[in-house]
Parts: structure tokens; C-alpha cells; sequence
């Protein structure tokens, strides 16, 4: 493996005083990757504390600049400055979010005000903003790049954002609101991480197991014996366990219970509930958004969006909703009838919708999902990444051996060019355990920029949480885990192919409801016929999945895709509602979110994907007012798509095309723009209405 040149710690060296890097803390070392196996909890606040004083130096340095202000040694300075806190702070927040634990989560909590207190430190530095104005001022006459226009432009956005404008009081008050923020943000998600590590369904008697396959029960009989349970079986609430119980279990009763506890999560009035942290974030963020000159903290957001608008994102969802509601009524419809030919009096619940579309799965489409699993080895599927991402952008990954990692569990790629030639480094963390949050993302170790004529390569990292491997079986993945290693593969290689001069534009570095468009465009090639081919083989036989299968998953493709998309709309109703309050009284959250799910018409057979209690994509995770964003993103990955079955799957010239105007840019130009590059026209809706099959059922409101 070539070297790998972290430049980040080689910058800092030439402004630190000699010897200050020799000190005992590897966090604050030259590392070409990082070194997990030394680094120890204790290292942390002290690292923090040290490199956030470094960037204050760096800052004070720009700031007091006696030479006029200009491009470079203003705007490009603050940019390039702060690399030591960054390479602290990704180690950091990458292995609270991944592999934490009851210290880690305490010093969470000392870290959010630090860095809240920073980043108002540098956001309100009347001085610092000042010459920032004076380069904005006179942007037209500077003869900048695009992307140096949009690093400027950028930059005093955030200062505008971040209340540099503000009068000295008010500032004060923003630095108070941050900081508490900060801290009810880490609160939310360490209470939804031990909620989900808290609920164990413990069964002794094998009656119980009726109806669930013999790799689910496999895996609660190991999970058990993890636990120390020894001749019984564990159900957790992590979805690898819980969807197959909801799908295929026999005992009513315990589907309740499971479902039960999976929306209560947070709801339960004890030390982990999560309603009083909503209701004053929510009211903080209405006075944050005032104090900013804002309506509403959704308008405050969306104003760095492509969509800009809550009307806009309100009228976006509102033309999906009405097909989408039709399509659920129809497959409520189906579940009752099949309920009802049982003779049990049952009347369709939440946590009997998965139970009874797996029945009419098997009888609609003759598709059982467990004789599609074994041609979806993990292994087999990651390869089938790699390979579209070899067919389309020329890269190639390579397993390395040797390489310090944080859990036994983690891999780890390099990627190049066909030419051999370093792109970057690649971590695969594909399994649950108790020290990871749930769900599915792609974060940094480091980002893609240059300095000083030297390319630093980027070192990503893609963590799931997919089904374990038995002592019997290899991990089978569900179509939907499948999907989901395509999704989180694209935000990878957003981040892998960056090819940006500047931090602040780099790789990922989007607007929220464009962000999307890399990794769901890669969900498109998924059960493709052709593609298929090429990497789905039977764990055991190496036989290539047979046409038949092939043709059963296309048949099925738009199979509860009402019920799909309803969830996840409630959702991105849900998130818009709490976010376009003006009122900071404090709410009551249960009432607000019954309320809110009245005021749509939403299934009572049918809950939000996410309640507020466990949302942790907008109270933890970034996504207020943007969890519209993914539904936002399948219109241009639909539309994208279709680019690759005009030219041909695997056509290589509309896969440069994609890569050089997507996914290289980053943020270097607007998001429209970029696409269009692309496509050469705006996106159209058709593509998703077809791929979900709410095409028929629109009436003329799309």
C-alpha cells in the first residue's frame, strides 16, 4: 500500500511550537491512518482542549491579519485552518456513533458545550467577520473561480447564520441557546441508543417460535448465548431481529409486544424518555430562528436547501401523499381479506401489517424472502458494489491487511484508480452490537481537499447494521440490507471521488436534499436482471440466481410500496410540523404528534416510520427539516437513472459523466447546476411515480 499523507497533522506541525507533538496523546500525533489500538478514553478531553486552543491561535492570526483583507489570506486561511480539531473530532464523533460506550457517552457530554462554545467563539468574532465583509463586498472584481465564489459565499452565509450581525446582547443569548442545544442533542440520541439495547424479548418455550425461519431462529439462539441466556432464544429491537419476527411470526402476542416496544422507544416517562429534551429543543430553535431574522427554524434551514421553502417542501409532499394513501388504502384492503380467511376475527394492526404482506407476498408474487437470502451473501453483495463502482468510474478496491481498526469487525479497503494510482481508504462496519446507534450511514476520518499543491486523500467509512452470521450460516442479507449497502456505498464514494480544493466543499458537503441523489442512485442497479447476474450466487452452490427469482423480484418490485411510502411521508410531515412552529410554548409532545398525523389523514393501521420520541435524524442527527430529503433525492435519482438505461447499465461514458459532474464537485457549484451538467435538463417526477407504482393512481395532482 502506498503511503497515505495525513496531511492535517503535517500542516499543524509547521505553526506548533517544536516538541508540543511529542507529547503522549496519539490523537495529537502525524498518522497516515488512526491508530484505534492506542487511543484511549483519557486522551480525549485532553486532545480536545489543546486543539481547539491551536485553532484559536490559527483564528486570531487570520483575524488580526494587519494586511488587507483578501481571498487567500482570509477566506482560504479560515478554510484550511482547524485541521487538528477535525482530526480529533472525526475519531471522536465517529466512535461515539459506531463503538461507544458508558465513559465515551460522558465525555460526550463535555465535549458538545466545548465545541458549541468554539464554534460561537469563531462565528462571532466581530473582527474576523469584518474582513470576511470586506472580501464579500468586493467578490465581482476578485476574478474568483466558481468554486472559490461558492467557498466565499459560504463563508458569509455562516457568519450571517451564526449571528455575527447580531447586537452584543443577542449574541449572548445565542451562545446560551447553542450551547443547551448541544447538550439535549447528545441527551436525545445516548436515550435512544440504550433504548435500543434495553428491550430483550426472552423466549424458553420453542412453540413460541412458530412461523419464523431457521436462520432467525439460529441468530436469537447465538444472540442468547451472547448474553449469557444459554438454551433460549433473544429478540431484540435492532431491526435485523425485529423485521423478520414481525414478518414471520406466528404468536400475534408477541408481534405486539416487539412492535410495542420498537415505537415506545423513548416514550415511557422514565430516566430515558425523550419527550421534555423535544419540546425544549423545539423551542429553542423557534428563538434561535427569530433571533436570525427567521420565521420558523424550517425556514432558517431550508434557506440552504434546494427546495428553500417549507410551502415548497409542503406542496412536494402533498402531490405525493394523495397516490400514496389510494395505494395504502388498496393493500389495507388485501391484508383484512386474508386476515379474515383465517377465521380469527382479527382486525389489521400496526404490527400485523408485515406479518400479512409476507403472506401475500407468497401468494401474489410466489416470493418468499427467505429463498432469496442465500444468493445474498454479504461478502457477495459488497463485491457487487465494487464492481459496479469498477465498471462505472474505473476504481478498484483492495482488502488490506495489518491496518489498526476499532473493532474486530471492521474491514478495511483501499481504493485506486485502474491505473493503480491512490484514491483513498475504505471501512466496512456491517454488524449490531450495543455500542452502535441503529440504522445505516457513511461518515469521514478524513476529507478530500489540497493544500499546497498536494492532494489529502479521503478515509471513509460505511457502518450498517446487518444480519449477523450464525455458527450455520454466512450473513444473508434481506432485500432491503441489500439495498441499503448500495446506499450507503454511493455516500461513500461521494466522499471517496471528492475532488475539491477547499474542506468546506468537500465530498459530502451538499445541501441535505441533494445529498441523497449519490446513494440512491446506486439502489437502481440493485435487482437489475443483468446486474444480478453479477453478483447474486447462492452461498453454497455458487449458482447464479435463476431467472425465476429474477422475475418474481420484478414482479413484486412495486409490492407495499403504499405502505412504504406513507411511513416515511408521515415522517417528513411530522419533522416539517415540529419545525414550523412559531409558538416556543412548551408542547406536549404525544398530543402534537396525534395532532400532526389527524391533520394528514394518516392509516391508524400504519404508524411514522419514526416517532418523535426516537426520530434521531432531526434531534440528533442533522436532518431537522430535511427529512423530506430523501423522497427529494429519488426524483433526481430516478430521473438520473434513466440516463444509464438510455446508454446502456454499465456504460462507462455516462458513469464518468455522473462521477465528474456529481460526484467529484461536492459543493463547488449549486445543486441544480451540477445535475443539469449532467442530465442536461431539470428532473422529472415520472420516474419515481413509475418506480413506485403510484403512476396509475396520481389523478392528475403530480
Amino acid at each position: 500500500m502506498k503511503k497515505i499523507i495525513f496531511i492535517s497533522a503535517l500542516f499543524i506541525i509547521s505553526i506548533l511550537p517544536e516538541g508540543t507533538m511529542k507529547e503522549n496523546n496519539p490523537l495529537l500525533k502525524t498518522f497516515d491512518l488512526p491508530p484505534f489500538e492506542e487511543i484511549k478514553e483519557e486522551h480525549f478531553i485532553p486532545a480536545y482542549k489543546y486543539a481547539i486552543e491551536q485553532h484559536n491561535n490559527e483564528i486570531k492570526e487570520i483575524a488580526e491579519n494587519k494586511t488587507p483583507a483578501d481571498f487567500v489570506n482570509t477566506v482560504e486561511a479560515i478554510d484550511y485552518s482547524g485541521r487538528l480539531l477535525v482530526q480529533v473530532n472525526s475519531i471522536f464523533s465517529n466512535l461515539t456513533s459506531a463503538n461507544t460506550n458508558d465513559e465515551m457517552q460522558k465525555i460526550s457530554k463535555q465535549v458538545a458545550p466545548l465545541l458549541s462554545a468554539h464554534s460561537d467563539d469563531i462565528n462571532l468574532n466581530k473582527t474576523l467577520f469584518e474582513r470576511i465583509k470586506a472580501v464579500y463586498e468586493v467578490k465581482d472584481k476578485l476574478n474568483l473561480t466558481v468554486e472559490q465564489n461558492m467557498l466565499l459565499d459560504k463563508y458569509y452565509k455562516q457568519f450571517v447564520r451564526g449571528g455575527a450581525a447580531l447586537s452584543e446582547a443577542d449574541k449572548a443569548e445565542l451562545r446560551k441557546i447553542n450551547e443547551r442545544l448541544s447538550v439535549l442533542s447528545v441527551s436525545f440520541g445516548e436515550n435512544v441508543l440504550k433504548e435500543n439495547n434495553r428491550f430483550e424479548l426472552i423466549l424458553e418455550n420453542k412453540d413460541d417460535l412458530a412461523g419464523l425461519p431457521e436462520s432467525v431462529i439460529d441468530a436469537a439462539f447465538k444472540s442468547a448465548q451472547a448474553k449469557g441466556y444459554a438454551g433460549k432464544w433473544l429478540f431484540t429491537i435492532q431491526k435485523p431481529s425485529l423485521i423478520p419476527f414481525l414478518q414471520y411470526s406466528q404468536k400475534r402476542n408477541l408481534r405486539e409486544k416487539m412492535y410495542k416496544a420498537y415505537i415506545m422507544k423513548g416514550d415511557y416517562g422514565d430516566e430515558l424518555d425523550n419527550k421534555k429534551i423535544i419540546s425544549e429543543m423545539v423551542s429553542l430553535r423557534i428563538k434561535k430562528a427569530n433571533l436570525l431574522g427567521y420565521k420558523t427554524h424550517a425556514d432558517f434551514i431550508l434557506d440552504e436547501n434546494m427546495a428553500k421553502t417549507p410551502a415548497r417542501v409542503a406542496e412536494f409532499l402533498d402531490k405525493l401523499w394523495v397516490p400514496a394513501v389510494e395505494m395504502a388504502k388498496l393493500e389495507l384492503s388485501e391484508l383484512q381479506k386474508i386476515a379474515d380467511k383465517e377465521g380469527k376475527g382479527i382486525k389489521i394492526q400496526p404490527w400485523d401489517w408485515w406479518y400479512y404482506s409476507e403472506k401475500i407476498r407468497k401468494e401474489k408474487y410466489d416470493l418468499d424472502e427467505n429463498e432469496l437470502r442465500p444468493y445474498f451473501k454479504l461478502e457477495n453483495v459488497r463485491k457487487g458494489a465494487f464492481l459496479l463502482a469498477k465498471e462505472l468510474f474505473g476504481i478498484e478496491f483492495k482488502k488490506l491487511e495489518g491496518i489498526q481498526i476499532y473493532d474486530p469487525e471492521v474491514e478495511v479497503f483501499e481504493v485506486t484508480e485502474e491505473n493503480g494510482n491512490h484514491i483513498g481508504v475504505f471501512y466496512t462496519d456491517f454488524f449490531p452490537r450495543s455500542g452502535k446507534g441503529g440504522g445505516a450511514w457513511m461518515s469521514s476520518f478524513r476529507k478530500q481537499y489540497k493544500t499546497n499543491g498536494i492532494n489529502v486523500s479521503p478515509v471513509i467509512v460505511n457502518v450498517c447494521n446487518f444480519t449477523r452470521p450464525t455458527e450455520k450460516l454466512p450473513s444473508l442479507l434481506s432485500l432491503e440490507e441489500v439495498e441499503t449497502l448500495f446506499h450507503e456505498f454511493g455516500h461513500a464514494l461521494h466522499g471517496l471521488l471528492s475532488n475539491s480544493n477547499y474542506p468546506r466543499l468537500s465530498g459530502t458537503s451538499v445541501s441535505r436534499d441533494f445529498v441523497e441523489l449519490p446513494s440512491q442512485i446506486m439502489e437502481n442497479w440493485v435487482f437489475e436482471p443483468d446486474f444480478l447476474k453479477l453478483y447474486a450466487f447462492h452461498y453454497e452452490t455458487g449458482e447464479v440466481i435463476p431467472e425465476e427469482l429474477i422475475l418474481k423480484i420484478k414482479n413484486s418490485s412495486k409490492f407495499n410500496q403504499g405502505f412504504a411510502t406513507l411511513e416515511y411521508l408521515a415522517a417528513s410531515y411530522l419533522d416539517m410540523d415540529w419545525h414550523t412552529l412559531t409558538d416556543t410554548t412548551v408542547t406536549e409532545v404525544n398530543d402534537f404528534e396525534k395532532k400532526s398525523m389527524g391533520k394528514i389523514g394518516l392509516l391508524p393501521e400504519i404508524e411514522p416510520r419514526y416517532r418523535s420520541t426516537y426520530f434521531s435524524h432531526i434531534f440528533s442527527g442533522g436532518y431537522s427539516s430535511g427529512y423530506y430529503s430523501y423522497i427529494w433525492a429519488e426524483v433526481l435519482d430516478a430521473d438520473a437513472f434513466q440516463a444509464f438505461k438510455e446508454e446502456g447499465l454499465l456504460d462507462r461514458e455516462t458513469g464518468m459523466s455522473f462521477r465528474r459532474n456529481i460526484l467529484e464537485k461536492g459543493g463547488t457549484e449549486e445543486p441544480m447546476k451540477l445535475y443539469i451538467k449532467f442530465r442536461g435538463k431539470e428532473p422529472s417526477v415520472e420516474p419515481l411515480l413509475k418506480n413506485r407504482g403510484l403512476d396509475k393512481l396520481k389523478k392528475g395532482r403530480i
